[in-house]
């Protein structure tokens, strides 16, 4: 009866949730608004509002949402870039990537203890954690505006890129905080760097092992299949790199990567292009309804309340001093890509937080480390602040710098 009761429960969610999902996301395009926010609202409507959802943070559904939902994310991120659009920005995009994560990391870190008066560990995690941009809200918004090609290409690449590495970096600092290790600089380095090749390599076998059995013309023999193994992929390199206890997060980008760009190892699937995109657009759609409405649904009013000041200023932080010069730090030496001022003041203003970082909210809540529910509400309020504000005004922003290109 328990295991029929938690059945019931479970199904419930799903569907109450995916059907409130699919009414606020038709409310967002109505708006034209970044769907991602009105998920949000409808979240806190069945959650602290109306108390119609009571999911924790740390339940078995919650956390395998998050971790689902997150891995077909950054599996579509990677599949999504074309590695042949990075060879003028490839040194901005690889800076922004990772010395430009720790930047911000870093800075926001430091305002969090400053403003939060949290410890500086747990600062560090806070950063780790919203660091990262988010191409589930990028790529829908590039989408509606066409930006030159160039900046798109870059920012798009950033948001899937950077998501890895927010992922490694959070990780590795949970693990000082959980494991009670002693934290220096060349052990969290090595194992930062562990964690991230072998995810890498771990991603590059899944996917090539799996693309090829796919697409190969004469021995592709689950060609017919092509979506269903897209799945199969990106949760087994995710699951093959925690086995391994490298990143799954790396491991399941990567894998996205190599099925994004198999024409490079001369095979295709140019038949079944279509059908695939279609299929990852709505399981994305899917899963980013579920992790923001289920994120809203847990935010805790309260403490936003009593630390709502102090977390506007981290979040001022973040967004307008550490995002400038994260750019300026990763743009400027890169004379191949030739950046303009206008684009460079564009790239300050385009950094949405999204799906990454409030999943690996979730997670951090899940696990009960201290100082959860305040990470936890400043993550919320960066979110909302960078989509609204930021997702929001991307275009006005992209008109006004003449950016917009030209049909």
């Amino acid at each position: 009866m328990e295991n029929a009761a938690l059945m019931d429960h479970v199904l419930f969610l799903i569907v109450f949730i995916l059907a409130l999902g699919m009414l606020f996301g038709k409310v967002a395009g109505w708006l034209r608004l970044p769907d991602v926010a009105l998920f949000l609202v409808a979240g806190i409507l069945i959650g602290p509002v109306l108390h119609l959802v009571h999911e924790s943070s740390s339940s078995f559904t919650n956390q395998f949402i998050l971790t689902v939902g997150s891995t077909l994310i950054l599996f579509d991120g990677g599949r999504n870039i074309r590695l042949s659009g990075l060879k003028k920005v490839w040194i901005t995009v690889s800076l922004l990537s990772v010395p430009g994560v720790l930047i911000t990391c870093a800075m926001t870190a430091y305002a969090a203890h400053s403003l939060l008066g949290i410890p500086t560990l747990y600062a560090v995690l806070l950063g780790a954690i919203i660091a990262s941009t988010d191409p589930a809200t990028l790529i829908p918004v590039f989408k509606q505006v066409k930006i030159r090609p160039k900046v798109r290409e870059t920012v798009e690449s950033e948001s899937a890129f950077n998501d890895a590495t927010g992922s490694i970096l959070t990780f590795s600092v949970l693990a000082v905080i959980t494991g009670g290790q002693a934290l220096s600089l060349t052990s969290g380095i090595t194992e930062f760097l562990l964690t991230a090749i072998g995810g890498i390599l771990v991603g590059v076998g899944i996917g090539m092992i799996f693309s090829f059995i796919t697409a190969h013309l004469r021995i592709g023999f689950l060609r017919d299949y092509a979506t269903i193994a897209l799945v199969v992929t990106s949760l087994g390199a995710y699951w093959l790199g925690d086995v391994f206890h490298v990143s799954g997060f790396m491991a399941t980008f990567t894998a996205g990567l190599i099925w994004g760009n198999i024409d490079l190892f001369k095979i295709e699937l140019e038949d079944k292009l279509h059908e695939m995109g279609h299929f990852m657009e709505n399981l994305t759609v899917l899963m980013r309804m579920l992790i923001f409405i289920f994120l809203g649904s847990q935010v805790n009013f309260q403490v936003i309340i009593n630390y709502l000041w102090p977390s506007l200023g981290v979040i001022a932080v973040f967004m307008l001093i550490a995002r400038p010069l994260t750019v300026l730090a990763s743009a400027l030496p890169d004379r191949r890509a030739d950046w303009t001022w206008k684009e460079i003041l564009f790239m300050f203003w385009v950094r949405e937080t999204g799906v990454i970082p409030a999943a690996l909210s979730g997670m951090v809540a899940g696990l009960g480390v201290k100082y959860a529910d305040v990470i936890a509400a400043v993550t919320f309020m960066a979110v909302l602040l960078t989509i609204v504000l930021q997702a929001g005004t991307t275009a006005y922003a992209a008109r006004k710098l003449g950016l917009i290109e030209k049909s």
